[in-house]
This record gives structure tokens, C-alpha cells and sequence, in this order.
């Protein structure tokens, strides 16, 4: 997590590899910390530098306030020495997403993860503000979330730009697809760029990126610490195998488009947490679609036969 980098290393405020954690809860639905907790430690003694609590994969939009900064301050204790650990403040009301944002902060959280304004589709200004309030209301580093896909509305350069000038933004987690722009958008902002897809990783890597934020991560943090270290030694044929023989699980858990709940299961093969229950709207999976996830995870070595 050192933000000093050789001309060849790009500097990491965020670390190089983070989970996008998953929120685990008890079978009636109430939050299960403990299962939080022996997430984070597997995450870290996997590979994470760097966890993202309570961000879309942690099913933010139906965790409150209380349970989130419960589950921070929770992880904090446990592997806060270990790796950063980052809070989600995605909301699309700008005081809510204050709320959260001091919450965590409040809770231990070392950086934050914002989000553009979702649903609403604000204009660009209302973006630009939206976030800069965020920012301006707490005292650690930011990480912009530029996610159209899901938001309805993408940071625009011009506001990219604007919100580059201010002291605590430090980065954007890029889940655009469009890996040329983002490689144009490093050069002129100099902020640090996360993948924040999976499926291109390796190509933000190979770009310059930082490090990836990840929901696949949650089983294959190891090899993805791998990637980035064969990237940092200027091994790009290295990376790519690495990229290659992680394609069968990233398409398992993120192909069908929802990684919050593919996670969790596969968590709950591996033993790692009691129940893969989310919160409506999200269900869980289909027992066809455990079956397969489960062969993919046996093939590729990650669940006991």
C-alpha cells in the first residue's frame, strides 16, 4: 500500500489487490459478523491488501447504517493491520451518503469508496457535487466509482477533472469496459486507476493500472497477487497464463451478472461462510447454477472434490 513506486510500479494508495467484500448474513437475514470477519481473514491471508466493505457486492443498498459500521469496525479489528480496508458511501442522496461516509470513517475505515449518484441520473454538475460533498466530509482518501452501467449516468472528463483537484480524491475504480480511455484518462488526471471488472483486469494491469477491485477475488486472491506481481516485473506473458487459467472462474461467478450472489455461494462451498442468504431483490442461485459454480471451482483446484 505504499504510494512510492518505481517508474515501473504505479503508486497504490488503495493497495493493489482488494476484494469487494461480500456481506454475509444468518439465514433469517440479520447480518452475521462473525462470518464478516472470517471472510476478511481468509481474503487477506489469500493475498488482499486492501478490502472494500459495503460497497454493490456487499449488497449496500440494503445494509443500514448500524450493520455497516458493526461489520467496519469488526474487520478493522481483525486484519485492519493488515490490509486497507475501505468503506463504501454509495448513495443517491447526498446527505445519506455523508452519513455513511462519517460512519465509516468513524468505524476505522482508512479510505472510501464513492460512488456516482444512481437512478436519479443527476447532470453532470449534480455529480461533480455529489461527490466533492462526500469527500469534503471526511479526512481520508477517495476513490471515485465510475460504474455507468449499473448508475445510469458516467463521470463525465470534465468532472473527472475537476474532482481530480481535490486533496482527498486519489483514484477511480473504472468499471466502464473502456480500458483506452481509462489509459488516456490516468495520463492527463495522474490519478490511480482500479479495475473494477474482472473479466479485464489483466488489461488494466497492463496499462498501468494500480490494482484491481474485485469480486472474484473472494476466491482467487492469490493468483490475482500473482498477476500483479508478473505485471510489475515487466512479465506480461506471466500475467496473461495467470489471466488465462482464472477465465473459466471469472465467467462462473460474474457471467450470469451477479457476482454478490455467485460469491457468497461459492464461499459457502468452500466452507468459508455458514449461509449464502442475501437480501431481497437479490436471490440466491439456482441449485443447477450451484452445481455448475461448484465444478468450476473443483476443476480449477479451489473446492475439494
Amino acid at each position: 500500500m505504499d504510494s512510492t513506486a518505481s517508474p515501473r510500479v504505479p503508486a497504490r494508495t488503495f493497495g493493489s489487490v482488494a476484494t469487494a467484500m461480500v456481506t454475509p448474513f444468518h439465514e433469517d437475514g440479520s447480518i452475521d459478523v462473525d462470518a464478516g470477519v472470517a471472510v476478511a481473514v481468509k481474503l487477506v491471508d489469500d493475498g488482499c491488501d486492501a478490502l472494500v466493505l459495503h460497497g454493490t457486492t456487499g449488497e449496500s443498498p440494503t445494509t443500514h447504517q448500524p450493520e455497516k459500521d458493526d461489520l467496519m469496525r469488526a474487520v478493522v479489528d481483525a486484519v485492519g493491520d493488515r490490509a486497507m480496508i475501505i468503506g463504501g458511501a454509495g448513495s443517491n442522496d447526498t446527505a445519506h451518503a455523508v452519513r455513511i461516509a462519517q460512519g465509516a470513517e468513524r468505524s476505522g475505515a482508512q479510505g472510501l469508496l464513492v460512488v456516482s449518484p444512481y437512478y436519479n441520473r443527476p447532470s453532470q454538475e449534480g455529480v461533480y457535487q455529489h461527490i466533492r460533498t462526500v469527500a469534503d466530509a471526511v479526512d481520508v482518501p477517495v476513490i471515485l466509482y465510475d460504474i455507468p452501467g449499473r448508475t445510469g449516468v458516467a463521470i463525465a472528463d470534465d468532472t473527472l477533472d475537476r474532482l481530480a483537484e481535490h486533496p482527498r480524491v486519489k483514484a477511480v475504480k473504472d468499471a466502464t469496459g473502456n480500458v483506452p480511455a481509462g489509459f488516456e484518462r490516468m495520463a492527463r488526471t495522474g490519478l490511480e486507476f482500479y479495475s473494477g471488472d474482472d473479466a479485464l483486469n489483466f488489461d488494466w494491469l497492463a496499462h498501468g493500472a494500480s490494482g484491481v477491485i474485485s469480486v472474484v477475488g473472494h476466491v482467487t486472491a492469490g493468483a490475482y497477487a500473482e498477476m500483479v506481481r508478473a505485471v510489475d516485473a515487466g512479465d506480461l506473458p506471466g500475467a496473461r497464463d495467470v489471466a488465462a487459467r482464472l477465465r473459466p472462474v471469472v465467467a462462473a461467478l460474474m457471467g450470469g451478472g451477479q457476482g454478490a450472489v455467485m460469491a457468497k455461494h461459492a464461499l459457502h462451498l468452500q466452507g468459508v461462510i455458514p449461509s449464502p442468504a442475501v437480501r431481497l431483490p437479490l436471490v440466491s442461485a439456482s441449485e443447477a447454477e450451484v452445481e455448475a459454480l461448484a465444478a468450476v471451482l473443483r476443476e480449477q483446484g479451489l473446492l475439494g472434490a
